[in-house]
């Protein structure tokens, strides 16, 4: 993208703040110790533990506007500069850590950020007073271990501007990847592009948005409202699925 349009961005974008999935304008965080025994855990150890570094590390844990997810933070990078989503245990193939925070009772979905991992539980019902400790003794273990969070074949999901887009997806991209993509994934979840057809851009919600009561407004008071002021050929926005985007990784498709 031409260097004045970027700058024109920046600068009109500071007109809008900072938008969030609900009306609450603060995080509320809390550090936890988490420093459980091997043995007085429910599991034996679902990793082979090198060293016990990982048994005094410090893991952060940040509610989401979603009440069924939590971001865990464990103050070391997770995936760096990307995103990764595994909505089932099925498509956690390609990552040690995910299959096993999937058998964790209770747990139903798992999202990795650069720096954070959301857990999604099953449902309100389920205590994340009884859920979070496993999930504290997994996420130690597997960092002692010494395995990669994702293994080569992962699949990778590309969402910058590319050669082969034209100007308004370029700038729908760029939007997404400056303005957008980082708030979002600061509530512990992720929206990716999918298409631009006929004026409607199709996304994909991950993580803590993909049900959170409060998704819808994220699209249209946030994300669309955004998209429309800067750029005119946008006339809504579309969430697409998991029944309609079935390939995990799939290149998101550009017109």
């Amino acid at each position: 993208m031409a260097a004045p349009l970027r700058r024109l961005l920046c600068c009109a974008a500071k007109q809008f703040g900072r938008f969030h999935h609900n009306a609450r304008s603060e995080h509320y965080s809390t550090v936890t110790q988490a420093l459980y025994p091997f043995a007085a855990r429910k599991h034996q150890p679902p990793f082979k533990v090198l060293s016990n570094q990982a048994r005094c590390m410090f893991i952060q844990t940040q509610e989401t506007p979603n009440p069924n997810s939590v971001k865990f933070i464990p103050g070391r990078p997770v995936l760096e500069a990307r995103t990764m989503d595994f909505p089932n245990p099925a498509s956690a193939y390609c990552s040690p850590l995910a299959r096993h925070l999937f058998r964790v009772e209770g747990v139903k979905s798992v999202f990795f950020g650069p720096d954070f991992i959301t857990v999604t539980k099953e449902s309100e019902d389920c205590d994340w007073n009884l859920i979070k400790p496993d999930i504290y003794a997994t996420i130690m273990d597997f960092f002692s271990s010494g395995l990669p969070v994702v293994t080569e074949n992962a699949p990778r999901t590309e969402t910058a501007p590319s050669e082969e887009d034209d100007e308004v997806v370029a700038m729908i991209k760029e939007l997404l990847d400056t303005r957008i993509r980082p708030t979002v994934q600061e509530d512990g979840g992720d929206v990716l592009y999918r298409g631009f057809q006929d004026g409607i851009v199709q996304l994909k919600l991950q993580g803590s948005c993909t049900s959170c009561p409060s998704s819808i407004i994220t699209l249209r008071n946030g994300i669309q409202n955004m998209l429309q002021f800067y750029i005119p050929e946008v006339e809504g926005v579309e969430q697409v699925t998991d029944d309609d985007d079935e390939d995990v990784g799939k290149e998101p498709a550009s017109s």
